[in-house]
C-alpha cells in the first residue's frame, strides 16, 4: 500500500544521528527540557530568523498558549476560515472565546483580507491564518487590515513550516522574504510525525519576535510560573520532551531537503494531473513558496462528490491512499454549529465536496509517482 507518508524510510536515512542521540538522552535521564530541547528551540530560531521559540507538547496547545499570552477574554471575537482543521477553532471554543468563520479563496484555500474585513466586529480582537496544505495566505493585506484594527495575528503554521512569504522588495529583482510563522504577533506549528518536520509522538512550538509575548508564553506553558513554585499566571502543563526534540533536531537539518523533495513530487502531479479536465490542479499565492504538506487537487464534474468517492474506493483497490482534507465546514460541524448565524459559504461548501488529496512526502521517487499518476489517470479514462 502506498501510504500519504513514509516515515519508516525517512526515519532509515537518519537512523544512526536519532539513534545515537536518544541514548544520550536514556544516558543522562533529563527527559523534560534541558540541552536536547534547547538545542533544538536554538536551532528552529535560527532557521527561521525568529527572535524567540518556545516549545511545547503539541500544536493544539500552541495556538491556545498564544491566545492566553495576549490576553483574550470570554466573549472575544476571533476569525478563522471555515475551511481547515477543527484545531484552529477547538481552541477558541475552550478559552469560552467565539469563532467566527468565513469563507476562502477558491483557488489557494486559504483566508483573505477581503473576507477577514466582512467578520470584522466590534468585538474581534484577534485573526488566525491557517496556511493551509503548505502555502502562506497573503499575509500583508492581512496585516495592514490588523493594524486598521487594532486586532492580534495568530498564524497557524501546522502545514507550512519551512515557506516563505514576500513582504517587500529591496530591488525589483530580490524580493524580502519571512519564514511563514513569523510574520504576525505569534506564528504557532504541529510537530505531529505526518508534518513536513516531525517528531514521533506529539509535539508544537510557538514562535514570536516580541520579547514581552514570548516571556509570557514560556510561562503559560510552564504553569503559569515564572520561577518554580511561583505561579504568576493561570497556565498549563506544555512542554516537548527530550526524545522529540532529538528527533526533530536532526530532521531540521534535512528539512529544506525535505521540502524540496515534496516540491519535486507536486511538480510531476501537476505534469499528469494538467492535463486531465476532471481535475483542478493546486494554485500557487503568488507570494508564497510552497512546501506541500498535502498535494489536494479539486474534482471538476456535475457531482464531485460522487466522483471522489469513486476515485477514493479506485484508488484503495490499487494499493494507493486516498484522504479528503476537509469534508464538512466548520460550521457544519455539531460542536461549532452553535456559534454559525449565517448561510452556506459557498466556496468551502464547493471544496468540501471536491477536494481530495494524494501520498505527498520526501521520500516519493519515479516509480512511486508514476502508479499513483497512472492509476488516477486511468480512472477517467474509463469514466
Amino acid at each position: 500500500m502506498i501510504q500519504m507518508v513514509d516515515l519508516k524510510t525517512q526515519y532509515a536515512r537518519i537512523k544512526d544521528e536519532i539513534d545515537r542521540e536518544m541514548q544520550e538522552v536514556f544516558d543522562s535521564c533529563i527527559f523534560i527540557g534541558g540541552p536536547k530541547v534547547n538545542a533544538f528551540r536554538e536551532n528552529l530560531e535560527q532557521y527561521l530568523d525568529v527572535k524567540h521559540v518556545i516549545p511545547c507538547a503539541n500544536g493544539t496547545d500552541a495556538l491556545q498558549i498564544a491566545m492566553m499570552a495576549l490576553g483574550l477574554k470570554p466573549g472575544d471575537e476571533v476569525i478563522v476560515p471555515a475551511f481547515t482543521y477543527v484545531a484552529t477553532a477547538e481552541v477558541i471554543g475552550l478559552l469560552g472565546l467565539t469563532p467566527v468563520m468565513t469563507d476562502v479563496d477558491p483557488g489557494t484555500m486559504n483566508i483573505t483580507a477581503a473576507h477577514i474585513e466582512a467578520a470584522i466586529t466590534p468585538r474581534t480582537k484577534a485573526i488566525v491564518p491557517v496556511h493551509l496544505f503548505g502555502q502562506s495566505a497573503d499575509m500583508a493585506p492581512i496585516m495592514a487590515l490588523a493594524e486598521k484594527h487594532n486586532l492580534f495575528v495568530i498564524e497557524d503554521n501546522a502545514q507550512a513550516i519551512g515557506a516563505s512569504y514576500v513582504v517587500g522588495w529591496d530591488t525589483p529583482d530580490q524580493p524580502r522574504l519571512k519564514k511563514t510563522g513569523t510574520i504576525g504577533h505569534f506564528g504557532c506549528t504541529s510537530f505531529f510525525p505526518s508534518k513536513n518536520l516531525g517528531c514521533y509522538g506529539d509535539g508544537g512550538a510557538l514562535m514570536t519576535n516580541d520579547d514581552a509575548l514570548a516571556a509570557k508564553a514560556r510561562m503559560i506553558a510552564n504553569h503559569g510560573q515564572s520561577k518554580m513554585y511561583y505561579h504568576d499566571e493561570i497556565g498549563v502543563n506544555s512542554r516537548l520532551d527530550a526524545m522529540q526534540a532529538v528527533i526533530l533536531n536532526a530532521k531540521l537539518k534535512n528539512l529544506p531537503l525535505y521540502n524540496a523533495a515534496r516540491n519535486d513530487a507536486a511538480k510531476y502531479y501537476d505534469r499528469v494531473f494538467s492535463q486531465i479536465p476532471q481535475l483542478k490542479i493546486p494554485a500557487r499565492e503568488p507570494n508564497s513558496t510552497h512546501v506541500f504538506h498535502q498535494y489536494t487537487l479539486q474534482i471538476v464534474a456535475p457531482n464531485p462528490t460522487a466522483v471522489r468517492d469513486e476515485l477514493k474506493a479506485y484508488l484503495q483497490e490499487q494499493g494507493i491512499s486516498c484522504m479528503i482534507y476537509y469534508p464538512v465546514p466548520l460550521y457544519k460541524q455539531p460542536a461549532y454549529a452553535h456559534y454559525w448565524k449565517g448561510g452556506e459559504l459557498p466556496t468551502t461548501e464547493a471544496l468540501c465536496a471536491s477536494v481530495f488529496s494524494l501520498p505527498m512526502h520526501s521520500e516519493m521517487n519515479e516509480e512511486i509517482l508514476a502508479k499513483i499518476t497512472g492509476a488516477v489517470k486511468a480512472f477517467f479514462e474509463k469514466n
